[in-house]
């Protein structure tokens, strides 16, 4: 079968493209990415020369390209990993959030019932449930709590999910929707909680802690999700969601203060500042439906991810500089 990938120079695309590329020797992918802000060709520079493996630049809401772009390929499967994701930036510029994340999928969606494919995957998140009490931590979110979201990240990509529906129902466009806990692992651009720690903490920097630090998040570690993808995008029932998540729960201080102990950093470091506007009290999802319809299930504990994760930023800094320089935004003409 022939994949269309898209995102897949980002965070979690780029650990997708290289756990399936390797995985699948008799399948061919093709990883889409405009190489925007966050997206970063050093990610999968190492796919370079694989047989089953090409790389295109292009912008999932330039209609005209995407058109040429499936004709010429004959895709059989999409998976949309493109989005723009960071909450704060959403915020400051809700437009953008807009085009990319509702128009660019149903850009993609219109590709796909033209050329027929076969299976659309949307990639989403857990953010479209809104969030939960810190003080009833029974509570977890289910592919039937309703949409109710935060921010204009959030709003945007339910309205992403709630149109896969609609092209599901009214056309019969084959999906699935998946929605994650937050990920962390290796290649995460440094905007995100992790890799802003790590980041800063090498250069003994303050480190920038919303609130009090007491808001809860589900950690995911970048690989079990995008295993959990995997076996949707191959078995799951066309028209489903499913929610994969890390059964993790940290408040973002317990993470903050465990990657300063794995670095042997001082908490001194932790500086609280300004609440975000709207800030998600806490999420929590219940993954029951994918570990019983489809096998799945975690290779991670937070403990063990965690360390791992910090230790390929270690050994991996000059990534990191060249982020934090710009310099990664010239890889792709260098390749």
């Amino acid at each position: 079968m022939k994949f269309l990938v898209t995102g897949g120079a980002g965070f979690i695309g780029s650990n997708y493209m290289h756990y399936v590329v390797n995985k699948y020797p008799e399948d061919y992918f093709v990883c889409l990415d405009a190489l925007t802000y966050a997206g970063n060709y050093n990610n999968i520079k190492d796919l370079e020369g694989k047989e089953n493996y090409k790389f295109v630049k292009g912008d999932i809401t330039d209609r005209e390209f995407i058109d040429k772009l499936f004709n010429e390929e004959k895709f059989d499967v999409v998976i949309n990993f493109a989005a723009e994701s960071h909450v704060d930036n959403s915020i400051k510029n809700p437009g953008i959030f807009l085009t990319t994340n509702i128009i660019g999928t149903q850009v993609l969606m219109d590709a796909s019932l033209k050329y027929n494919i076969k299976r659309y995957h949307q990639v989403s998140t857990d953010e479209v449930y809104g969030d939960l009490p810190l003080d009833k931590p029974d509570l977890k979110f289910t592919e039937d709590t309703p949409i109710h979201t935060s921010s204009p990240y959030s709003s945007s990509k339910a309205g992403a999910d709630l149109l896969v529906g609609a092209y599901h129902r009214t056309f019969g466009l084959p999906t699935t929707i998946s929605r994650c806990s937050n990920n962390y692992g290796p290649y995460q651009f440094p905007e995100k909680l992790i890799p802003v720690v790590i980041s800063k903490a090498l250069k003994n920097e303050n480190i920038p802690v919303y609130g009090k630090g007491a808001n809860v998040r589900d950690w995911i570690h970048v690989i079990d999700h995008n295993i959990g993808v995997d076996l949707i995008v191959r078995n799951g029932k066309v028209g489903e969601v499913y929610n994969l998540g890390g059964h993790s729960e940290r408040n973002n201080l317990e993470v903050v203060k465990t990657i300063l102990k794995l670095m042997g950093k001082s908490e001194d470091l932790i500086t609280f500042v300004e609440d975000r506007k709207g800030h998600d009290l806490r999420y929590a999802i219940d993954s029951t439906k994918v570990e019983k319809e489809l096998n799945w299930n975690r290779t991670y504990t937070f403990e063990k991810g965690i360390e791992e994760t910090v230790n390929w930023y270690l050994n991996n800094t000059e990534w990191i500089d060249n982020i934090l320089s710009g310099e990664y935004k010239n890889a792709y003409q260098k390749k």
